[in-house]
């Protein structure tokens, strides 16, 4: 089995071997056995459902939360050759029901549903009546009313385990704690399923916190060695989207807004616009997310908190899917803590249930202020354990100065307690500064024995030193008393002399363009002055058979592939064959160009066999060439030949009498068998053993297409 296996993922994908669990997962639900497979995003999760659904018989379902995930897994697989589909509200009444009847025929292999389709009684009738192969539930964590991609429809999905006991079923999911592992269990019934938990860890991501200064400019520093890059920028309100990605605008950025509170047909283009064009920037609110499977997203940026470790995860991990070195910076202050704070407070749900979030937005804010390695913090949360710092984050590379804050911090503590515990971090540092302001002198805080104990340390010193404490748990934000903040139990050891604290020193900003100071971009990493030429050569080559096959660039080829073969340099179709990505179906269609490109002898127009295939082969049909001839005209496979004909005659245009010199009695024996039957002409596979030998299947292919374009007239 797993050597069937790996010919499937070499042909159709064009990989070499699997990574990590993907061997074991493939082989379990390939025999039938269910799975539960938790692999961080870009962990190659697709190919653990796909690959399976190509070596069992019948159709593979899969349930996708989102339209454009869907339209995204189809195009790629339409790419390399597989029958995929994805019926969702997009298709009109007709374009169902054609798609129905192909399904019906056995001409699709893949489908991808909505879970809220795919639980209707007639759906699940529909499918009843086939041979189904496997269920793929992707992105199960919707299945959990704790988190904030709940789904209800996804709860309805355990009933597959009742109505088909003997398909396997597989779910999927990047994220996922204990927690939700179990909910996932137990809703979707899957107590058989064996558990695949693979390590949270992405390494090519490169982590990056800073303290909010001037959070605009730290973005426009953060971004200026990236102007070819694609990246996603996260902010927390609709109206601050709008106003970042007007300001990215106005310095040169190309940027696109992304909320909820947009027309819909907005999102939708704008959507469409990033995943098709390069080095685009989407700035969005958390709406926009689970869809995203751009492989080449540069870099994340946060310009405001995270509500939790889970949501922090998820959305930095949207970065680097293809594995090359990414970018994960965020910059923070108080001001979120408090926004965040209030908007639990404001929300729906129990009482148990807003402690729970409580402790998350804490868990975050204790990453922020973390001095050990940040990935060694982010991996133990989701109890993993990394034995040694990962020399990959900030915290590694510039290392991490503390201080002895015991004193300082005293007098903070004892700023909000003389106070009266209602103040924000503005006036308490007004007061240690021993700043005459009128608030000051009115509320007679001038009078307090704390005024001005902290003129020895600036006022960034102290709101840095405000804001670690506050994440120490030492102080906490008073959302009754409008942001004041106000002493927390566990502060009472420091006061009384108990203990020392230790707290961060902020460093200056770095200004030299080093990977360490969170500045220099991964992409001009990955390619070397001397090959930034051939590099943008094979871009733009890329962008415009993508333009002409209306898929996204990275749907040709990810920048992965793109790279290996700029550092292999095939000259050959074999070697060019062995590049990592290069299946056999791409590597008929674009391995010529691109070798040409390498060569230097391509201008990244899509060259004359890609552009022109479709007119030259039916003028060399018309001038009474046959499939063999054609083939070897256009230096592609019989068999491509074969498939564009029919495609050509289905849309009537050539006629079956120019495509294929047949004898008379053979073509009317090739009718009849198509035509024998009541009702829908019968597919190719269920009439080809009576012609096995006496024709090339390809020719029913053709002979199908042109009865399919009569009955249609």
């Amino acid at each position: 089995m797993l050597e069937q296996a790996q010919r499937v993922l070499k042909d159709i994908f064009g990989y070499d071997s699997f990574r990590g669990r993907q061997g074991a997962i493939i082989e379990r639900v390939a025999r039938g056995g269910d799975a539960l497979v938790l692999m961080p995003t870009g962990g190659g999760k697709s190919l653990c459902f796909q690959v399976p659904a190509l070596l069992r018989d019948g159709l593979a379902v899969v349930v996708s939360p989102l339209i454009a995930l869907m339209d995204d897994q189809v195009a790629t697989l339409e790419e390399l050759g597989v029958a995929a589909a994805a019926l969702n509200s997009t298709l009109s009444a007709d374009e169902q029901r054609e798609l129905a009847a192909r399904i019906r025929r056995g001409e699709i292999k893949m489908l991808y549903l909505a879970p809220e389709r795919l639980v209707q009684p007639r759906m699940l009738d529909f499918l009843r009546g086939l041979d189904i192969a496997l269920f793929a539930i992707d992105e199960a964590h919707c299945v959990s009313q704790w988190g904030h991609d709940f789904r209800p429809e996804y709860l309805q999905l355990g009933q597959l385990a009742e109505q088909f006991p003997h398909v396997p079923r597989i779910a999927l999911t990047a994220t996922a704690d204990k927690r939700t592992r179990e909910e996932i269990v137990t809703r979707l019934h899957l107590q058989d399923a064996e558990r695949f938990l693979s390590s949270f860890d992405r390494p090519n991501i490169f982590y990056r916190i800073v303290p909010k200064e001037s959070p605009r400019k730290q973005l426009l520093a953060f971004l200026a060695e990236r102007r070819s890059d694609a990246g996603i920028v996260y902010c927390l309100s609709r109206k601050k989207v709008d106003e970042v990605a007007a300001f990215l605008c106005e310095n040169n950025f190309p940027a696109l807004p992304y909320h909820a509170g947009l027309p819909a047909a907005t999102r939708a283009a704008n959507q469409k616009r990033f995943l098709n064009e390069e080095g685009l920037i989407m700035v969005a609110t958390i709406a926009f997310g689970m869809g995203i499977d751009k492989p080449n997203v540069r870099f994340v940026a946060h310009m405001d908190l995270p509500k939790s470790l889970e949501a922090y995860y998820q959305e930095t991990g949207r970065a680097g899917r293809d594995g090359l070195p990414a970018d994960a910076w965020m910059a923070y202050g108080l001001q979120d803590v408090l926004m965040l704070k209030q908007m639990l407070q404001n929300s729906e749900g129990d009482e148990r249930h807003k402690r729970l979030e409580h402790h998350k937005l804490d868990a975050m804010l204790a990453l922020c202020e973390e001095t050990r390695c940040r990935r060694q913090a982010l991996l133990a949360y989701f109890d993993e354990d990394m034995p040694q710092p990962c020399g990959h984050c900030d915290n590694c590379v510039d290392g991490v100065q503390t201080w002895d804050a015991t004193e300082p911090a005293r007098q903070a503590l004892s700023a909000i307690y003389r106070t009266g515990q209602r103040y924000g971090v503005g006036h308490l540092v007004d007061v240690l500064l021993g700043k005459d302001t009128e608030k000051v002198r009115s509320f007679g805080h001038d009078k307090l024995a704390v005024f001005g104990v902290g003129k020895g340390r600036s006022e960034g010193e102290w709101r840095s030193l405000y804001r670690q404490v506050v994440a120490r748990g030492l102080a906490d934000i008073d959302l009754e008393g409008y942001g004041g903040l106000r002493l927390s139990d566990s502060c009472r050891p420091l006061l009384r002399g108990e203990v020392t604290l230790a707290l961060r020193k902020e460093l200056k900003p770095q200004t030299s363009s080093t990977r360490g100071s969170g500045s220099a971009s991964p992409a001009s990493q990955l390619v070397r002055g001397e090959e930034r030429e051939q590099w943008e050569a094979l871009r733009t080559l890329r962008r415009n058979l993508a333009q002409e096959h209306a898929v996204p660039p990275y749907v040709i080829f990810p920048d992965s592939t793109l790279l290996e073969m700029l550092r292999s340099q095939p000259t050959s179709m074999a070697e060019m064959g062995r590049v990592s990505g290069v299946g056999a179906r791409k590597l008929e269609r674009y391995g010529e160009a691109f070798l040409q490109v390498l060569a230097g002898t391509g201008g990244g127009e899509a060259p004359r066999e890609v552009a022109d295939i479709r007119h030259e082969l039916i003028s060399l049909a018309r001038a009474g060439m046959t499939p063999l001839q054609i083939a070897g005209q256009l230096q592609c496979s019989e068999k491509n030949v074969y498939s564009l004909l029919a495609e050509a005659i289905g849309q009537q245009q050539l006629s079956l009498e120019q495509a294929l010199d047949l004898p008379e009695e053979l073509m009317s024996e090739v009718q009849d068998a198509f035509l024998d039957g009541e009702g829908e002409l019968p597919a190719v596979a269920e009439i080809a053993g009576q012609f096995a030998g006496r024709v090339p299947e390809g020719v029913l292919y053709c002979v199908r297409a042109a009865l399919q374009s009569e009955f249609e007239v």
